[in-house]
């Protein structure tokens, strides 16, 4: 009995540390959210950064991100094919391709590819600022990180992420129809794009593009704030690095659940 009570004494700090450093983590970044709504307010200090942001994060994004459109939507079409083979309509391709690219693999695939992109690089970037000291600096000489370095990339996600997921979109369902009528015996062009249009919705083709914009803000904010609490050279911007992408891609699966109830809305 002795021994148990000891344990469980020698464990209770550590779990109080652990929360008390959550809790921490937490105001910090509830800070850092509300300097960022603040800046949002004088467009001046950050339209033409968050644009040069916008346009570097998109061309360095564009080829990977039609690369993986591309392969995702092959394999949705490949999959229903030999899934559906003889007991639905060959039609029936057409619709999954575009219902499984349009709600999932366009928003998802590119959030993915934007975390091992943007975040990590994000994050290594900031993290090696805060442990050489320049964002000290920056605070000594009276400038702002948060508008310099924060807003701009955030608001930088938030435009070119939607877009990139548009343009995986298209391409997604215009690799599933083109695998899709090479290797699905029977389906012609017109039966795909009748099972894709049978499924379109207007308000689908929304509810990715607001999936893009949540997952573009949650990438870019959290791989600023990760980056911000770098520490311990550049051991700690390794870590600084892994945890950004870990804690990004965990944050971005929990959304894509949390944001399903969308769908129902039309």
């Amino acid at each position: 009995m002795a021994q148990r009570t000891e344990r469980r004494t020698l464990r209770a700090p550590d779990v109080i540390g652990a929360a008390r450093g959550g809790l921490d983590r937490v105001g910090r970044g509830a800070l850092m959210g509300a300097a960022i709504l603040r800046t949002l307010a004088s467009p001046r200090k950050y339209v033409h950064a968050s644009l040069s942001q916008a346009y570097a994060m998109g061309v360095q994004s564009l080829p990977l991100v039609l690369f993986m459109a591309v392969i995702g939507g092959a394999i949705a079409s490949q999959q229903t094919g030999s899934q559906f083979a003889g007991g639905l309509p060959v039609w029936v391709t057409g619709s999954v391709v575009a219902a499984g690219v349009l709600t999932e693999l366009g928003p998802v695939l590119t959030a993915i590819v934007l975390i091992g992109r943007l975040g990590a690089s994000i994050a290594a970037e900031l993290g090696t600022m805060k442990v050489t000291e320049q964002i000290d600096a920056l605070y000594a000489i009276g400038r702002d990180p948060v508008t310099l370095l924060i807003v701009p990339r955030v608001v930088g996600g938030a435009l070119v992420v939607p877009s990139l997921v548009i343009l995986a979109d298209a391409m997604g369902i215009f690799a599933g129809w083109f695998v899709g009528v090479l290797a699905i015996d029977g389906l012609t062009t017109a039966e795909f794009l009748f099972g894709a249009r049978f499924y379109f919705r207007p308000w689908v083709l929304f509810f990715s593009v607001i999936k893009a914009a949540v997952f573009g803000v949650t990438i870019t904010f959290l791989a600023c704030f990760i980056g911000l609490e770098g520490r311990g050279g550049a051991e700690g911007v390794g870590r600084t690095t892994t945890a950004a992408v870990v804690t990004t891609t965990v944050a971005v699966m929990v959304l894509d659940l949390l944001l399903i109830p969308l769908l129902k809305v039309a």
